[in-house]
């Protein structure tokens, strides 16, 4: 059974209000891969929306206290999300943890020294080799849980990662609106 929709345009409420906002509609329909992948995507690419057309020293401010959340620290933290459940979890690359130590677990978030292009950067390099890493296999495969040795799915970490970005997305609009005033979806 189709169900229709009302017709007319859209409350002004629910309009998109990021002049720049180039991203593509998100598919109302399509197979698993496509709408896990476009779904993770479209986070990621609020993202960078949320951190678009500020000074540097803007992205590193910490608007919510008590909170130490920023923008910078946000975008060193997904970049070293990205590493940790693709690259080695999925993939089984030894590449080091991104913004870590046993001694400072929390440097994603507290440590901002460093340019927050430079963790742009860094975070979109991430981004891409996830990309290539979920392209390469089924959403079936299996990679090993670092910390507790069991088999971990492409599927489960997808969903993992769409849940953590709408987690840190729903931070970054309140760290945004501090900043300037700005909101959109």
């Amino acid at each position: 059974m189709t169900r229709q929709r009302a017709t007319g345009p859209l409350p002004a409420a629910f309009a998109e209000t990021w002049e720049q906002d180039t991203r593509a509609p998100l598919p109302l329909v399509g197979d698993e891969r496509e709408v896990l992948t476009r779904y993770l995507d479209r986070y990621r690419e609020t993202l960078v929306l949320k951190c678009s057309g500020l000074a540097p020293e803007a992205l590193s401010e910490r608007t919510v206290p008590p909170s130490g959340l920023s923008l910078h620290g946000l975008l060193r933290h997904l970049a070293a999300v990205e590493r940790w459940w693709f690259r080695i979890q999925l993939a089984g690359e030894d590449a080091p943890p991104l913004y870590y130590s046993d001694d400072d677990p929390e440097q994603d978030f507290d440590s901002l020294d460093g340019d927050p292009a430079e963790a742009l950067a860094v975070w979109r390099a991430e981004c891409a080799r996830s990309r290539e890493i979920a392209a390469s296999m089924d959403l079936e495969a299996t990679g090993v849980h670092a910390r507790t040795g069991e088999p971990v799915s492409l599927r489960r970490i997808l969903v993992h990662m769409i849940a953590e970005y709408a987690q840190h997305c729903g931070h970054a609009d309140l760290l945004r609106e501090r900043i300037d005033g700005a909101t959109g979806h």
